[in-house]
C-alpha cells in the first residue's frame, strides 16, 4: 500500500465518492466509482480513471489516510 492524496465526498450512510487522487506526482480524475466494501477500520473503493485504468483505493478511518493498493500483476508501472 502506498499513501496518496484523495479528493472525495462522503455521504451520511458512509458511502464515499472519490473525485480525484494524486499518485506519484500525477493527478488522476475519477470517471466512475465501482464496488465498495468495509474491512475492519478500512473503506475500500474500486475506481476507474481516464484511460479506463482501474485502481483500488483504501481509506483508513482511524488514521484519516488514503492508500492505493496496486493491482496484482501490474508491478509498479501503472501509468503505462
Amino acid at each position: 500500500m502506498e499513501a496518496i492524496e484523495v479528493t472525495a465526498e462522503f455521504d451520511r450512510k458512509g458511502r464515499v465518492t472519490p473525485l480525484s487522487f494524486k499518485w506519484r506526482d500525477h493527478l488522476y480524475t475519477v470517471t466512475s466509482t465501482g464496488r465498495q466494501w468495509e474491512a475492519e477500520d478500512e473503506r475500500h473503493v474500486l475506481v476507474m480513471a481516464a484511460g479506463d485504468k482501474v485502481f483500488h483505493l483504501c481509506f483508513v478511518r482511524d488514521k484519516g489516510y488514503w492508500y492505493l493498493i496496486p493491482p496484482v500483476g501490474y508491478g509498479t508501472n501503472l501509468m503505462a
